[in-house]
């Protein structure tokens, strides 16, 4: 990892193991870096969702997908991966093949040729279509599996099924967020949700909602809250609180 002002969290699998299987860097992009492979791991970018409102007569700000294309590009330069992973929703939907957000994509993938691209399938790139192939980026309907990783669009149902060989799940779908409130006012954050071996991801896309998570519900889960600048565990204490 390169040095920023940016504070990672780190994520050791299993937890509480003499040598750990595998080591997470959450960072405040919204992403997950696994080292030792060097692949970055991204969520629901859902990429011309704000073209889609405007194709269907919503009136919604322009810029989500440059900004959103722009936060993985500094997630890349940080990590200086070389392999990324994308858990699910690439696109939003087939109003997403606008001429601006394609041109958007194609000049993104310019400036990371070197870049080896994965797309597992999600709900919204069913419907939406692939346009992914023609800039380099690969799709694929099963699971991507590494040693003590496997990643995936829909957290399993059952969350104590876990994974014969304990390999830590990622996970997308969910769009976790956690919900900080004071006397006086709320934040709302999205959060690393992990839960019975399942890390699900925060949703990386400018402009997408989220699903709170109440840690007080699930005291057995950890959230680990995106800040603007880092990743935080969020302490016992205050888990069973919200």
């Amino acid at each position: 990892m390169t040095t920023t002002d940016s504070t990672d969290h780190w994520l050791s699998w299993p937890p509480g193991a003499r040598e750990a299987t595998v080591r997470l860097a959450l960072m405040p992009e919204r992403a997950a870096f696994e080292p030792e492979t060097r692949t970055l791991f991204v969520a629901d970018v859902h990429l011309g969702k704000a073209a889609v409102f405007r194709a269907r007569g919503l009136p919604v700000p322009q810029g989500t997908t440059t900004l959103t294309l722009a936060r993985l590009t500094q997630a890349l330069a940080r990590s200086q991966a070389r392999h990324l992973v994308v858990l699910g929703d690439f696109l939003h939907a087939r109003e997403s093949h606008a001429p601006a957000t394609l041109a958007a994509l194609a000049a993104w993938r310019q400036r990371h040729p070197g870049l080896s691209c994965l797309v597992i399938e999600g709900n919204h790139d069913a419907h939406a279509g692939q346009v992914q192939a023609s800039y380099g980026i690969r799709t694929s309907t099963a699971a991507h599996v590494q040693a003590g990783l496997r990643g995936v669009h829909h957290p399993p149902e059952d969350h104590h099924a876990g994974t014969p060989s304990g390999a830590l799940i990622l996970a997308g779908h969910v769009h976790p967020v956690v919900c900080l409130r004071g006397r006086t006012d709320h934040l709302r954050l999205p959060a690393f949700w992990l839960r019975h071996g399942v890390l699900t991801l925060p949703a990386f896309g400018e402009f997408t909602g989220g699903f709170e998570v109440r840690p007080s519900q699930h005291p057995d889960s950890q959230c680990f809250v995106v800040g603007e600048h880092s990743v935080t565990a969020l302490p016992v204490s205050r888990r069973m609180s919200l």
